[in-house]
């Protein structure tokens, strides 16, 4: 359908296809039909002449024959005639010894020629000459007999014009019959399509006033469980996936800008303050500049935890065969050169199908977030079995009415708000379990502490993400690659 122009609709498409194919079949038809038809008319002509010239030439030679028995006054030409002219297209036209007509042939009177009047007076009876002539406006086969002994000629005609004109209007119903069968198709193609894309008309409808208004929450018409009802179903889940990511990424952008207006505040005040430093006495500069260094820190962290959530759910990092034991040894050996603290890994050998790099940003930031509230010199334990790997530590706990909320992005609880962190590493570590099919938990310990972590399954393969949760307005990509460095930026 390359011939069909790109902006015409599915539904002309159809019926130019439908009527396309109908002409296609009709040509076909029509044309083996024609000329089967006219060769069985043509044949059956040819045939009816050549056994009337048959009888003339049997007769001519069985008999002495003059011009006068073949003559309409003669009783004898009743029989001669009949067995001659056995169409209405044959007729006989009949010459005298000196090859004059006799009696003009009917409808139309044929030409005599030289050769007709040698025939007519030739001694030999039944030599004969074949010729088309053109006469009346018709053409005729005529067939010159001569009679023999110098009696005459006979001249029959078969009227070639007769099968002429019943082939041109057999061709003529046959092509008014092809219109009509492809005006018929067309028509057809035009109804049938109107129904097949009909929901489709709808569905492209919805997409159209998506694209102008971006409103997500439109209703798509679902009906049906052909390949329409389906592209209908994978369209409103597309949909629904849009509108969260969209909720998502309004949800992120208000909380981040909620976050940043604090240390922001708190960095304008230092910064006014240090207008005039040379008046503040040194323990006050030093606290100043301590402030100063806290809230940066602070603002460093925040920003690479933002970033972090801003990129795709859908990690581009391949799932590969990992030793979750020896993960977890890593992350207990870099913890213990941030942080200075006893990190006890208590490992059984596991080998699962995991994203690697993600899945030790999740255990880091439970390694450092038990660090992190547990200042005592007690040690922190990182267990690993095969369905799930946690995090203790003897800290104070977490409240009970804070126990299902500590994942949540940008929750912080009462007792961590004087704490450092951005409320986000446990928002982080629930998005990287999610993903790979997993759950995460937390409870309070027996005798004191926390215990944070999460189940793992096989994840399963992952559709092509929807789309990216970007934060254009923050600005925080071109800085995310600097800031990644900055070992300040660990605490979740």
């Amino acid at each position: 359908m390359n011939w069909v122009r790109a902006d015409v609709g599915l539904r002309v498409r159809f019926a130019v296809a439908f009527a396309a194919l109908a002409a296609l079949v009709a040509v076909l038809v029509g044309a083996l039909g024609y000329s089967s038809a006219a060769a069985l008319i043509r044949n059956d002509r040819a045939k009816e002449f050549s056994q009337s010239l048959t009888t003339l030439k049997s007769d001519v030679g069985s008999m002495t024959l003059t011009a006068q028995d073949f003559l309409a006054k003669q009783e004898s030409k009743d029989q001669l005639s009949d067995q001659v002219t056995q169409s209405g297209d044959i007729g006989i036209q009949v010459l005298g010894e000196d090859g004059g007509v006799l009696q003009w042939g009917k409808p139309d009177p044929l030409p005599v020629s030289k050769q007709d009047k040698e025939l007519a007076a030739a001694h030999q009876p039944g030599r004969s000459r074949d010729i088309t002539e053109f006469t009346g406006g018709d053409r005729y086969r005529v067939v010159t007999v001569s009679l023999g002994g110098g009696r005459g000629a006979v001249m029959i005609s078969e009227r070639l014009s007769a099968t002429d004109a019943l082939l041109d209007s057999l061709m003529l119903r046959i092509a008014s019959l092809a219109g009509a069968v492809v005006v018929a198709a067309g028509a057809a193609g035009w109804w049938v399509a109107g129904r097949i894309t009909r929901r489709l008309v709808r569905l492209t409808a919805t997409a159209e006033q998506v694209a102008i208004t971006g409103e997500l929450s439109l209703d798509v018409p679902q009906r049906g469980r052909d390949e329409i009802g389906r592209l209908a179903r994978a369209f409103e889940d597309m949909l629904g996936r849009l509108a969260r990511s969209k909720d998502d990424q309004r949800r992120l952008v208000q909380d981040a800008g909620h976050e940043l207006r604090t240390p922001l505040t708190s960095l304008r005040t230092n910064i006014a303050a240090l207008r005039r430093m040379d008046r503040l006495p040194p323990a006050s500069r030093a606290a100043l500049l301590d402030d100063l260094e806290t809230e940066t820190r602070e603002l460093t962290v925040l920003v690479n935890e933002l970033v972090e959530l801003a990129n795709d759910r859908r990690s581009t990092e391949l799932p590969t065969q990992t030793e979750l034991d020896e993960l977890a040894e890593r992350v207990a050996d870099l913890t213990r050169r941030r942080t200075g603290r006893e990190i006890v890994v208590d490992a059984l050998p596991v080998v699962r199908t995991v994203r690697p790099q993600a899945l030790q940003r999740a255990l880091t930031n439970l390694v450092e977030n038990a660090a992190k509230f547990s200042s005592g010199p007690e040690e922190i334990l990182v267990v690993v079995r095969a369905d799930r790997i946690s995090v203790l530590d003897r800290g104070p706990g977490v409240d009970p009415e804070d126990l299902d909320r500590i994942f949540d992005r940008f929750y912080r609880a009462t007792a961590a708000r004087s704490l450092p962190g951005s409320g986000l590493g446990l928002s982080i570590v629930r998005e990287v379990v999610e993903e790979h099919g997993g759950e995460v938990f937390a409870r309070n310990r027996v005798g004191g502490g926390a215990e944070i972590g999460f189940t793992l399954r096989e994840p399963q393969p992952a559709p092509p993400a929807v789309g990216r949760a970007d934060l254009p307005t923050l600005g925080l990509r071109a800085r995310h690659a600097e800031n990644k460095s900055d070992k300040s930026g660990v605490a979740r």
